[in-house]
């Protein structure tokens, strides 16, 4: 993107953001301003409420000459839960030019739009020589809402002036949502991690809708407009535009799945903010309860029933792509840790997932496993009894034993039972979303075609490089597109609630299940 490879390797991510500002600048203000990010900012759901620019900006995009609205139509849907999934959902949009007005209509029967919420416009400008691509804005729009009812289901569509989708021609653009639920009950989610664009990420799409989860967990490494993933910004192959295929790939399942997103190393673009987020910040609108939104926007937790999710940042922690490594300062080790004392205090929340980019434990001959995470994170997992760790990374699926202390505590088959509080904890890579797959050094093992092996050969980041180890940890693997699937079912008070998880080929076939279950509260 622009910084020389012998510059790029001695300097941070927000190093490389103020290379590329002073290098740019002077050229994109002759041509009318540089900018990042411009909003402008509309109402929400309940009166009071109101939007929040994705980060501070000092000027507007170029100005774009309006086109009329009816001749425009918005793309690219995605959901996200706000800091209370009960209550709270963002919606968020694309609209392929500038646009007047932009909306968002909502109720509780596609014939009865009568709410109007205005909405805020994130515009996200790339000069030419940031990039492949020449000059290129992106409109991306949001709408927050809030006061909504615990377990409802509500109809909603998107529009601008001169495009009303409550107009009888435009109600086939019309989506759905449903809130979390007050009270414990049943419900499913998926997960993955390093999609992209691909034929692959767009089968795995139609896949999870087939399976009707609540939410989705995308673990980092989204649309790869920067493929190069190192956090440098010399790979001029990093495309904008990129993420426009993107939102229009994964809109047929994001516009009623809430997409919870977390970052990767691919996911940091150093020319739109210091941290390499500004980018993501305009396209997703996360909960805000994070201990760092202007450094780690990707930061966050929220509850659904009995569940608690927690998103963490590797990049923060990561020795083996260092671009943001100690960006954080330890606040979201400090964050991490409240945040479990708190949810395993809840007297209403059984389960912890935790979900991330780079692997704490994973034996791929790319990346493997991730030692900052090992070292900060791991020891967390165990005192807290952390019920499932969730990552991508590796381009594969891969399934830990039950671990403690770096060591198997208990082999865990394909069928069967983990007890994180007395037993450890289980780990799974799912980074098999649609970007090209990895390898391992053992062979395949999964369901059906099991092939077990006493010892793996791999290697571990550290701060001093790369450090070989033969584990013994690694139960199933299986190299080629899968995401996962979890199903939660609730208990009465002292019998086991449970989590089944299983792994889902892109076949559709079942290629890993087991069980992790403890006492409900």
């Amino acid at each position: 993107m622009g910084v020389p490879d012998q510059l790029a390797d001695r300097m941070s991510m927000a190093e490389q953001h103020e290379y590329l500002r002073s290098r740019f600048s002077r050229r994109t203000m002759m041509r009318g301003g540089a900018v990042t990010l411009g909003a402008v900012v509309g109402g929400a759901f309940v009166p009071g409420a109101t939007a929040r620019a994705a980060v501070p900006t000092r000027s507007t995009a170029p100005s774009a000459q309006k086109v009329d609205g009816r001749l425009v139509a918005p793309f690219g849907r995605h959901l996200a839960y706000g800091n209370d999934p009960r209550t709270e959902m963002t919606v968020s949009w694309q609209v392929p030019v500038a646009v007047d007005k932009p909306f968002l209509r909502i109720g509780a029967h596609p014939w009865d739009l009568s709410h109007r919420i205005g909405a805020e416009v994130r515009t996200l400008y790339t000069p030419a020589g940031v990039g492949a691509s020449a000059d290129h804005t992106q409109y991306y729009v949001h709408a927050k809402l809030a006061g909504l009812k615990p377990g409802r289901t509500y109809y909603y569509g998107v529009g601008h002036a001169g495009f009303d989708p409550a107009e009888p021609h435009l109600l086939g653009t019309l989506g759905t949502f449903t809130t979390a639920p007050a009270h414990k009950a049943p419900f499913t989610f998926t997960a993955f991690g390093d999609q992209g664009v691909s034929y692959h990420g767009l089968a795995n799409d139609a896949l999870i809708l087939g399976q009707n989860p609540v939410f989705h967990l995308h673990a980092g490494d989204i649309a790869y407009a920067d493929p190069s993933g190192a956090g440098k910004t010399a790979d001029t192959g990093f495309d904008a535009r990129t993420w426009d295929q993107f939102l229009a790939q994964t809109e047929s399942v994001a516009k009623s799945v809430p997409w919870m997103v977390s970052y990767g190393n691919h996911d940091m673009e150093a020319w739109y903010s210091p941290n390499g987020y500004g980018g993501e910040e305009a396209r997703f609108s996360l909960p805000d309860n994070g201990p760092d939104k202007k450094n780690l926007p990707g930061v966050y937790s929220f509850v659904h029933g009995n569940t608690a999710i927690i998103s963490l940042d590797p990049n923060d922690v990561s020795f083996e792509i260092p671009a943001n490594l100690g960006i954080s300062g330890g606040t979201q080790t400090k964050w991490f840790e409240a945040q479990l004392k708190k949810y395993r205090a809840a007297k209403d929340i059984d389960f912890v997932v935790v979900f991330f980019h780079h692997c704490a434990y994973c034996t791929s001959t790319a990346h493997a496993s991730e030692g900052g995470v090992r070292q900060e994170w791991v020891p967390l997992f165990e005192k807290y009894q952390v019920d499932l760790v969730i990552n991508g990374h590796n381009h594969q699926y891969e399934r830990t034993d039950v671990i403690k202390g770096d060591t198997v505590t208990k082999k865990l088959p394909i069928g069967g039972t983990a007890y994180p509080e007395t037993e450890g904890v289980v780990y799974v890579t799912a980074g098999a979303a649609g970007r090209s797959l990895y390898a391992f050094t053992a062979p395949d093992s999964y369901e059906g075609h099991e092939h077990e092996v006493d010892a793996v050969a791999s290697f571990v980041n550290t701060k001093d490089g790369k450090v070989n180890e033969t584990v013994a940890w690694s139960r199933v693997r299986y190299l080629n597109y899968s995401f996962l699937r979890v199903d939660v079912t609730p208990a009465p008070r002292g019998h086991y609630t449970t989590l089944t998880v299983q792994g889902i080929a892109e076949t559709g076939d079942r290629i890993d299940h087991f069980t992790v279950a403890r006492r409900a509260k």
